[in-house]
């Protein structure tokens, strides 16, 4: 027993590919929680040794080489992996609209795992060429659908089944970016992808279900014809009403879900999260209210990237799956995708 428990664990090798915001550079984001860059998450596990990074970008990649000692420094991933053996893991930071191409490089490298940005792709037929190289070459993904890894909202995933039946569930994102533009399709600078793919994704994962036959209403265009708001209503199996509302034309960035139950409720989202349950009233005689949860006590911290990256580790060590594999970002973007269409044509 003593020699397994002493048994030393395997140190796994890491590669980079873009080293730009979410790759290197929020990692030094002093109002964030960090790590909150896959360097930092990468080289804050003790389990993995960052070995290389590549980006076409000189001036960033000197920077990223500076900070991750050792580390040898490419400026395009082909000339990496030519240079190097193959890693256990190759992390995939760069723009929207070099995802499929650098994802199908670092697929044909058959490393052991690939940890890829959301969303997936530009649209769902690159997504599906992205999942259907992976398949055959036998390389697992992982996408970086961060919420799914975070203490807070993992809390609220175990709460679920202490506030009885699920009447509605509400997600809302607010922001100054459009949501939807025709002539952004090109690099994904909207926010229906960009942010979108986040909100699906942790409504999806909450209720173990696939969002699908979305109607959507509330459109509203501004004088360019972009989309500034609408809200999509989705079937469940789960819960009678399932709804996403969207904004494009806020002075302010919020990210939210409200959950309702038949014995409580759940509030959260960047920077809160609050749990209530059904109590006797204080406030009228023979009547019931909900109250604030005390006994649900969270971290300080989420652990957001640093847990995306620990179950990255626990999947090489075979003790556990994928929380955020690609198959569950591919219908993300398949949802995304029938909210577009319904947007198009309004």
């Amino acid at each position: 027993m003593l020699n397994h428990l002493n048994q030393k664990k395997n140190v796994y090798t890491a590669a980079l590919v873009g080293t730009g915001r979410i790759g290197f550079s929020l990692g030094f984001d002093k109002k964030r929680e960090q790590p909150a860059s896959h360097t930092m998450a990468l080289s804050g596990n003790k389990r993995i040794k960052l070995v290389a990074g590549a980006d076409t970008d000189s001036e960033r990649l000197s920077e990223w080489g500076k900070y991750v000692k050792g580390a040898k420094t490419f400026s395009s991933s082909t000339m990496m992996y030519k240079a190097i053996p193959t890693p256990d893991i190759i992390t995939v930071a760069v723009n929207e609209d070099s995802h499929m191409q650098e994802c199908l490089a670092a697929i044909a490298a058959k490393p052991r795992l690939i940890i890829l940005e959301k969303p997936v792709a530009l649209n769902s037929k690159q997504a599906a060429e992205i999942a259907s190289a992976a398949e055959k070459a036998g390389v697992p993904v992982m996408v970086n659908h961060e919420r799914r890894f975070a203490t807070d909202y993992n809390a609220a995933k175990d709460y679920l089944k202490k506030i009885g039946t699920l009447q509605t569930v509400r997600g809302e994102l607010y922001s100054g970016l459009r949501i939807y533009g025709k002539e952004y399709e090109k690099d994904g600078a909207y926010s229906l992808l960009h942010d979108g793919t986040h909100l699906v994704d942790i409504i999806s994962w909450l209720l173990d279900e696939k969002l699908t036959n979305p109607v959507v209403t509330g459109i509203f265009k501004d004088d360019k014809g972009d989309v500034r708001n609408f809200s999509a209503h989705f079937n469940s199996s789960s819960c009678a009403e399932v709804t996403i509302s969207m904004s494009g034309r806020s002075r302010f960035f919020s990210f939210g879900l409200d959950i309702l139950g038949t014995e409580g409720r759940i509030c959260l989202g960047n920077g809160y999260a609050k749990f209530y349950r059904r109590k006797e009233s204080k406030l009228y005689t023979g009547f019931y209210s909900l109250s604030r949860d005390k006994s649900v006590h969270l971290p300080k911290k989420t652990g957001y990237f640093s847990n995306m990256i620990q179950n990255a580790v626990d999947y090489l060590d075979g003790a556990a799956d994928l929380k955020s594999p690609l198959s569950a970002a591919v219908e993300d973007l398949q949802i995304l995708e029938e909210i577009k269409a319904a947007l198009v044509t309004a």
